[in-house]
């Protein structure tokens, strides 16, 4: 049983807050390992500040980034956020990074089906897209295994480590998330 809407039986997700720098720090590392866009790197400093402003930040519409705690340590694994939101035609994307250590292990799953739930049930939107860079297999496989739909693809759409990459587009219903994960999965 849970005892809130944004906890789960593995992680929770709460607003960022300013002593979460050093995570998404470590975030940062990670996602350049994965093979993500590189960007220059960014002292300790510019995550502080960055985290500072998060934790103040009121949501943009139903644009909004959350941390994702591990509820059994208490420790922040990752992040997830809504962003791009379109309410008039009923679709938004997401997007979520998990840290190294924290993969695999079913938080990313739960906090995403917690973000869905949210979205098509309380802010009722239609469709959630998602962008997956086609090399990150481990996320794709995520998405199928929740139900996200592989849309297309968008060939040689990024470039970073000297060459192009393809990103997949994914997508899923509104309708098809409450087929596949019922409101008895709280």
């Amino acid at each position: 049983m849970t005892t809130s809407f944004w906890t789960g039986a593995r992680v929770r997700l709460r607003g960022i807050e300013p002593e979460d720098w050093a995570a998404f720090m470590r975030f940062a590392v990670d996602e350049e390992r994965l093979g993500d866009v590189l960007q220059p790197p960014r002292s300790a400093e510019a995550f502080r500040a960055w985290t500072k402003e998060q934790a103040a930040a009121k949501p943009d519409g139903d644009c909004f980034g959350l941390a994702i705690e591990a509820v059994e340590t208490g420790e922040t694994v990752g992040a997830i956020g809504s962003h791009s939101a379109d309410p008039c035609a009923g679709w938004f994307e997401y997007g979520i990074t998990m840290g190294a250590g924290h993969r695999r292990k079913g938080y990313a799953a739960e906090a995403v089906v917690m973000l869905l739930r949210f979205m098509f049930a309380e802010r009722r939107y239609h469709k959630c897209q998602a962008q997956i860079f086609a090399h990150n297999e481990a996320s794709l496989v995520l998405h199928r295994r929740l139900g996200f739909v592989e849309e297309g693809r968008l060939r040689e759409h990024v470039f970073f480590a000297g060459q192009h990459h393809d990103v997949v587009m994914m997508g899923m219903l509104a309708d098809e998330f409450a087929r596949l994960h019922s409101t008895s999965e709280r």
